[in-house]
């Protein structure tokens, strides 16, 4: 019984492991400290092992709950009742949390508020767009933060954020902003400029 808790120890924690590069950016937004975002970045290349990992230990958790038990040759109650931990209800609901736990990379951004710039563009001689290349971005959720960020500078009016391209292309009015102040914005979120392309 004790072997079967473990499992799930460690099903629970794989999981939380596998999907801690994308949950930081959200709790460091949810608390205020964006600097923290990128600080389990590193994490990301061990996904797939991680989930590997998860999905292996919880398939044997099952094997080991649903396999049937052989019954002693003594006079016990065969209907003893298994504690709660160590019941299948428990296991269900362990199962389904390292699911949405696995899957928090895909609805992440549901975290993030939708940010509406108000900025009229009235001269297109004063628009202008740059591209950052962006170090340590992981997921959606960090396309999100990096455009929340952005976006809260006066002037920027467009932002398009890749995780996968590793770069965020931003729209502007040179006027208002410039692109020192936008890559100021970028760094809050504690992702690193290593390139800036003006267009």
């Amino acid at each position: 019984m004790k072997s079967n808790n473990k499992l799930i120890g460690a099903s629970l924690l794989s999981a939380f492991a596998a999907s801690l590069c994308c949950i930081t950016p959200v709790l460091a937004f949810i608390a205020g400290t964006s600097g923290l975002a990128t600080t389990f970045s590193w994490v990301e290349p061990l996904r797939p092992y991680l989930i590997g990992l998860t999905v292996v230990v919880l398939a044997f958790a099952w094997y080991q709950n649903l396999k049937p038990q052989i019954q002693p040759d003594c006079e016990c109650d065969p209907t003893e009742k298994k504690p709660f931990l160590q019941s299948r209800l428990f296991l269900g609901i362990v199962t389904c949390f390292t699911i949405c736990m696995l899957a928090f990379p895909y609805y992440s951004h549901i975290f993030y508020p939708n940010s509406v710039n108000n900025t009229i563009i009235i001269d297109n001689q004063h628009v202008a767009k740059v591209e950052f290349a962006i170090d340590g971005m992981t997921c959606s959720g960090c396309e999100d933060h990096v455009n929340l960020e952005v976006r809260k500078v006066d002037g920027v009016f467009n932002s398009t954020t890749s995780y996968e391209d590793g770069n965020t292309i931003i729209e502007y009015d040179n006027s208002k902003t410039d692109i020192v102040e936008i890559e100021n914005a970028i760094k809050t979120t504690g992702y690193t400029v290593s390139k800036i392309n003006e267009e």
